[in-house]
């Protein structure tokens, strides 16, 4: 059962009552995701385990019930917030919704229970001694708290004759890909080991702790029908890899990676034209390429396919005075970090990288 938190806020229907969810909620909060337009893949129960089995993190997910005296029904569930504690050494301790991940923040169908989850989470932040809350939305839904936008995801719609409404250039390079003898290749975690060949090394080369391979794994078995590993090759040996996560009619790629020696091939443009032909294969009619930076080089490339940018807001619960947080590669306290980090052997960086990213949100 649900573990009690003070009541946090009361209405003239009823008091929205939040609480923090347990095993025995699984099914109940999934239930309430699937059926909310503004809820996205990672909101699912799922990935909790993710967090947990992959990192050692402790999840703290909300949930917000209210008695509806008119339908009668008790407890009916009209938010939620998933929550995960990341003790760092250099950022202190946070809770991010969500952290490694491009989405997260409050769902809810009532208004009274926005409010009343993000007081419940502030109230954890501050008996757990942490910096901030931040909340990863894609609209803007506290107008009072303190905001970043500077991310954007990159969405492209799928239609059946893309191929011919795609940039000249675009197919192009698609097309030397293929006359350069580079095939593709997409399945389960038996590719586990080729993707993370080439994710690992371009991460090593951009200067970047990498995910450990234990964490794609986790994601590949908690969402087995919804994962799909890509592969390009050339004479076999793997030089691109992307993982596609599916929601609904949305495909997403949030991991993609090149080994940059070969990019005079155009390896990641067969990639994502092979993660295009799958997705219309299942019927979807969104991909979203994931966040980018505006005006930086990932960004280019996903603008070029005919990708539309979404503004992102990350709004911050700050639980003292000071700057919002800035952990991106791109501020200048990393600079030197970053430039020794890429001159480590590959496989020193890949030991060392997983503890490192663990606690870098």
């Amino acid at each position: 059962m649900a573990t009690p938190q003070p009541e946090v806020g009361a209405f003239e229907d009823a008091p929205v009552v939040v609480t923090t969810a347990s095993e025995a909620d699984a099914v109940a909060w999934d239930a309430f995701v699937h059926g909310q337009r503004g809820a996205t893949g990672y909101h699912e129960w799922h990935w909790r385990r993710v967090f947990e089995r992959a990192f050692g993190h402790q999840s703290v997910y909300l949930i917000a019930r209210r008695h509806d005296r008119v339908g009668r029904r008790r407890n009916r569930i009209v938010g939620v917030l998933p929550l995960v504690e990341i003790k760092s050494l250099l950022f202190g301790r946070t809770l991010t919704s969500l952290p490694f991940l491009n989405y997260g923040g409050v769902v809810s169908d009532d208004a009274g229970a926005d409010q009343a989850l993000i007081d419940a989470a502030a109230a954890i932040a501050r008996q757990r001694r942490c910096r901030y809350v931040e909340l990863r939305h894609t609209a803007r839904r506290f107008p009072d708290l303190p905001c970043k936008a500077h991310k954007v995801t990159m969405q492209l719609r799928l239609e059946r004759n893309i191929w011919d409404n795609l940039d000249r250039k675009v197919r192009n390079q698609v097309r030397k890909a293929q006359k350069c003898e580079l095939t593709t290749e997409n399945g389960g975690a038996e590719l586990l080991a080729d993707f993370y060949a080439v994710f690992s090394r371009n991460m090593r080369d951009l200067g970047t702790p990498v995910y450990s391979r234990r964490f794609f794994q986790e994601v590949l078995d908690a969402f087995p029908g919804r994962t799909r590993l890509h592969v390009v090759r050339l004479q076999g040996a793997p030089v691109a890899a992307g993982l596609t996560y599916r929601t609904r009619s949305t495909v997403e790629v949030p991991w993609a990676s090149s080994i940059r020696d070969f990019n005079v091939l155009c390896p990641s443009h067969l990639l994502y034209w092979g993660i295009i032909e799958r997705a219309l294969e299942e019927g979807c009619d969104v991909l979203d390429f994931g966040r980018s930076t505006p005006g930086e080089g990932t960004y280019q490339f996903k603008a070029q396919w005919g990708a539309e940018a979404v503004p992102l807001h990350w709004e911050y619960q700050l639980m003292s005075d000071g700057a919002l947080p800035d952990t991106s590669p791109k501020n200048p306290k990393f600079h030197l970090a970053i430039e020794l980090w890429k001159r480590l052997p590959l496989a020193v960086a890949s030991l060392v990288g997983p503890r490192i990213v663990r606690a870098i949100p």
